[in-house]
């Protein structure tokens, strides 16, 4: 089986806007009255925003970056539906440990918290990996993807991946540090160099 990746890259999108779009559902109107203010419930949900911002960066930036990956992909086969549908397993997912993140942060259970957020990203992190090595594998890259930009985007994913572990170790003993290393990653993908890659293949 060898198909165009129209109907991948149109069913992935969905994925992307479903799971970016939950996060906000966590983040709830906070009760008032008495010796509450309005004010200080709303400053109180602050675990709530950084939980949310963070992620809503991290499937933003992962979403370009799947874009601009099926824009090297000239064809797509069985081992890539299903590579590309582990990882929107992933990226589906990711609601949850936000909400925990957003619940926990400002307790002592914050590195556990911390560390199950990053744990996350590591196996995201695995299966972008296995996506890419199926697109590689499977012949799938369009004819002018150079042989360097391939070896970037490899050596992109391991590091990120390794990253991730040892944010998720981290976290247990410095969870602010824990998150910052995780966001850290976010300027990596930002600019990888398949983007540029990928829009002179248009051409």
């Amino acid at each position: 089986m060898s198909e165009n990746p129209t109907r991948v890259e149109a069913f992935s999108d969905g994925v992307f806007a479903i799971a970016i779009t939950l996060l906000i559902l966590e983040i709830r109107v906070p009760h008032s009255g008495g010796d509450t203010t309005l004010w200080a419930g709303l400053l109180a949900l602050w675990p709530s925003y950084i939980a949310f911002l963070m992620s809503f960066f991290v499937i933003l930036i992962e979403w370009v970056n799947h874009h601009e990956l099926l824009r090297m992909v000239r064809a797509v086969n069985y081992p890539f539906l299903f590579a590309n549908g582990f990882l929107l397993l992933t990226v589906t997912f990711l609601p949850f440990p936000t909400a925990v993140l957003a619940a926990k942060l400002a307790t002592p259970d914050a590195g556990a918290a911390v560390a199950f957020y990053c744990a996350t990203f590591v196996l995201n992190a695995l299966f972008w990996n296995v996506l890419f090595a199926t697109m590689v594998r499977g012949r799938l890259l369009r004819a002018e993807v150079s042989e360097s930009v391939v070896r970037n985007i490899r050596k992109t994913y391991y590091v990120s991946m390794a990253v991730y572990v040892l944010a998720a170790a981290l976290a247990f003993v410095q969870p602010a540090l824990g998150l910052v290393l995780n966001a850290s990653l976010w300027i990596v993908f930002a600019r990888l160099g398949y983007r540029s890659e990928s829009a002179s293949s248009q051409r």
